[in-house]
């Protein structure tokens, strides 16, 4: 079920089923990767299941490179919120600003993709 208050990426249509794919964020073994409040924690991602549900068709997030870490940090990532991909926006062509790494000169994600490392075309 889609939550509440998020939006689409222009050009792109809901489908109307979901994949379940493996969780990114904790490679699919249901913990927290990074052990930080304990070795025990689940992952915040998943929930401790190891599977994520995303829409298709997906991409690799540009901007953790499909990992579901925020570059350089122990953070979930913002812009696939830790799953690793992202919706394919429709004719999708690589970012101009970012040339598809996702990532703006400051560290954070472009403004342009959102983070994507591409747009709908």
């Amino acid at each position: 079920m889609a939550r509440r208050g998020k939006r689409m990426a222009k050009g792109t249509a809901r489908p109307k089923e979901r994949n379940q794919i493996t969780c990114a964020f904790c490679n699919g073994e249901g913990k927290d990767p990074f052990g930080i409040l304990s070795i025990l924690s689940t992952c915040q991602v998943c929930k401790g299941s190891g599977k994520v549900w995303v829409w298709p068709p997906t991409i690799k997030c540009g901007f953790c490179a499909g990992s579901g870490v925020f570059p350089d940090k122990r953070l979930t990532c913002t812009v696939c919120g830790g799953k690793g991909v992202v919706t394919k926006p429709k004719n999708a062509k690589t970012c101009p600003a970012c040339l598809g790494s996702g990532m703006a000169p400051e560290g954070l994600p472009d403004f342009v993709c959102r983070g994507k490392g591409v747009i709908a075309g």
